[in-house]
């Protein structure tokens, strides 16, 4: 990751993913998901995801948007549909069709960020930046904190571009909220994803760590890895994204670029009535 993390205006944003935009990593087909002797809630959602973008997911509170991202990575079965990625030398896998290690290397390609971060808290910074190396390290090793100097280095390159190096020796337990979420980010950069699913990232986080979390999401967009994350604020889509998926209903109600979001759009994924 040879970026920077310096203050982006929003023009230098959107050309950093537009430069960048490459052909589909994954395709939903008719992906639908429904709980015991409950209603759908989502069905029959289509649509690609393509390297480099910054896709936007939004609509109120229920929606799915939390369970869209979880079964897109695998941690969620799916109902109806195929979830298609081409991660193996070009050939089109559904991932739902994955068990085991199969599954867990899929994960380690598209990875995830959460609100509450995910830390282990009595672990130092630099060694929960390297738990993201855990597919690609035998048991033993990691329960011995023995990870390879390439693992230690890139750990640390990854916590200097996000700045947080000079907290690397720290517990986890004793940083911000924006910090925790700085260091997930490099835990999940430590995967070498080329898909990076962020539900609600910011969703606790004052503005200036917002705009510190959403502008590092747009750099590594813009390093052609694909990267999705739900909002809840459209005015975030709007000066972040270069896409956006709105759903309501359990459907996708607009897919399209943030300049689509008008008042109709906005009542309709907002408004709508249970």
């Amino acid at each position: 990751m040879n970026i920077a993390l310096t203050k982006v205006s929003e023009n230098e944003i959107k050309s950093l993913i537009s430069a960048s935009s490459r052909g589909p990593v994954l395709r939903a087909r008719n992906l639908s998901k429904a709980w015991p002797r409950q209603p759908y809630l989502l069905k029959n959602i289509n649509f690609d995801l393509y390297a480099g973008e910054m896709a936007g997911v939004i609509g109120k509170s229920g929606s799915g948007k939390s369970t869209l991202l979880q079964l897109l990575n695998g941690m969620q079965s799916i109902s109806g549909g195929e979830i298609l990625s081409h991660y193996d030398a070009g050939k089109l896998i559904d991932i739902t069709k994955l068990k085991r290690r199969a599954l867990t290397s899929w994960r380690s390609r598209c990875s995830m960020i959460f609100q509450d971060y995910c830390l282990v808290p009595r672990l130092d910074v630099l060694t929960n930046v390297m738990l993201g190396r855990l597919h690609h390290t035998s048991t033993l090793k990691s329960l011995f904190n023995l990870f390879s100097e390439a693992d230690r280095s890139r750990a640390i390159s990854l916590l200097e571009w996000m700045n947080m190096l000079p907290y690397a020796l720290q517990r986890a337990e004793y940083l911000s909220g924006g910090q925790m979420q700085r260091v997930a980010i490099c835990r999940a950069l430590m995967q070498n994803p080329n898909i990076l699913l962020a539900d609600e990232p910011v969703a606790a986080l004052d503005p200036a760590n917002t705009h510190l979390i959403m502008s590092a999401l747009c750099k590594i967009a813009g390093q052609g890895v694909a990267v999705m994350v739900n909002l809840h604020s459209p005015e975030l889509v709007k000066k972040y994204c270069s896409r956006v998926i709105g759903i309501a209903g359990g459907q996708i109600i607009f897919d399209g670029p943030p300049s689509g979001l008008n008042a109709k759009i906005l009542h309709q994924l907002y408004n709508e009535k249970d």
